[in-house]
């Protein structure tokens, strides 16, 4: 009767080059076993290979997940940066002497930022927005706004908010302007 390996060579299953390896390997490990035994160490049974294995499997799995987080905040920080540039190349510049103060929120605080009424006139009415980079706050057009809320939605505050008509407000004819002045 044939061995095994020869069955498996002559249905075409495996290779002689294949077929020659798992007899290297097989004596390989055989002869590691014998010197163990000679020497006094601990011979590795199949047992213990098994839990190697499943170790290196496990060593090699977390590897995967650390690289992916890796990747993920490589990933946000180039975003970062490139909306940075956007922000840079496309900001308004917002003149040393501009007195009027806007105030808006930002994570549930107020801030404010120099402004000059032209400006502030474009913020209400949707043309401009305002970018956070880093620290700072600057000026952008709507359509870049739009550019950078697409990649970090975050990063973009919006002044003009959707107005909800109460029915029973008796002022719901009368428009209060948005420039007014106190």
């Amino acid at each position: 009767m044939a061995s095994l390996a020869d069955q498996l060579l002559n249905m075409g299953v495996v290779d002689k080059k294949k077929a020659k390896k798992s007899q290297h390997q097989k004596r390989k490990t055989e002869n590691k076993n014998r010197k163990a035994v000679k020497s006094g160490k601990e011979v590795k049974t199949d047992a213990m290979q098994k839990q190697l294995d499943q170790a290196a499997r496990d060593k090699q799995q977390r590897d995967l997940e650390l690289n992916k987080q890796r990747d993920a905040t490589q990933a946000q920080k180039a975003l970062i940066a490139e909306v940075g540039q956007i922000v840079e190349r496309h900001s308004i510049k917002i003149p040393k002497e501009a007195e009027l103060a806007y105030n808006f929120s930002h994570n549930s605080t107020v801030k404010k930022l120099y402004i000059t009424e032209q400006q502030q006139k474009e913020l209400t009415q949707g043309y401009l927005a305002i970018a956070v980079v880093g620290d700072n706050y600057a000026l952008i057009p709507d359509k870049i706004a739009e550019r950078i809320e697409s990649r970090l939605p975050e990063l973009v505050i919006r002044t003009q908010v959707e107005q909800v008509i109460d029915e029973n407000d008796p002022y719901a004819d009368y428009q209060i302007p948005d420039d007014l002045m106190w």
